[in-house]
């Protein structure tokens, strides 16, 4: 499912989005935009804003709200085009107002077929730091498992802490505020827990003294 979902992307940018925003540069489009913001390097997470009388600043993408991140531009090999991923057929990033009608209209349709699902932006927020955390996490667990302190105290030091970058991806001023989904994701691993158990499992308050005694009785007796 992964594989196809990455192909899909892949296949999005390759030709749909690929041909809007050769049709947007073709019409001088991104060179109209008011104040815009262009990401002269796409390895670092700086945007120069030039001044109609010369000159310019550069701020840290980091440091933007979300409507100026809709001005970001790329300075790539054909050209300016939109950091966004997701444009619209104008080859303009997705208004906000669009994306919530996108979910209405797909939470109507989920309604009208009976599918019990109901999704919105922030749940996509939701789902993506949770699985994020969970991988990071066991990738932390299984590295920090087979070095000494001495190597470990480094590799916190270099990587840090998988929490604190799901922080940083999330744009949360506090750890507190992230902290959240460490919650969501010892629910997640008890679903999951309880998913593995056979429907033919027995639950042991379920039984008689009588009948727990026998079991033990009959595990505690050597093998013919």
């Amino acid at each position: 499912m992964v594989a196809s979902l990455i192909a899909d992307l892949l296949t999005f940018a390759e030709i749909d989005r690929a041909d809007v925003v050769a049709t947007a540069q073709a019409d001088g489009l991104y060179d109209r935009i008011p104040e815009l913001l262009v990401v002269e390097d796409p390895a670092r997470p700086v945007a120069f804003q030039p001044h109609p009388a010369g000159g310019g600043h550069r701020v840290k993408v980091a440091h933007l709200d979300g409507e100026a991140r809709r001005r970001l531009l790329i300075d790539g090999p054909r050209g300016l085009e939109p950091a966004a991923f997701w444009l619209s057929e104008s080859g303009m990033p997705v208004a906000v107002s669009t994306w919530k009608s996108l979910f209405t209209e797909a939470n109507t349709r989920c309604r009208s077929k009976g599918v019990a699902l109901h999704g919105h932006a922030h749940l996509l927020r939701h789902s993506f730091a949770v699985i994020t955390l969970e991988q990071l996490q066991r990738g932390h667990i299984a590295a920090l498992a087979e070095f000494d302190p001495a190597q470990r105290g480094h590799y916190t030091r270099v990587f840090g802490d998988p929490l604190d970058w799901v922080r940083r991806r999330l744009g949360h001023r506090s750890i507190t505020t992230t902290q959240i989904y460490l919650h969501a994701l010892a629910e997640l691993e008890m679903h999951t827990r309880m998913a593995l158990v056979p429907d033919a499992w027995e639950d042991p308050r379920d039984l008689s003294a009588a009948q727990l005694a026998d079991e033990s009785r009959a595990e505690s007796e050597p093998a013919q």
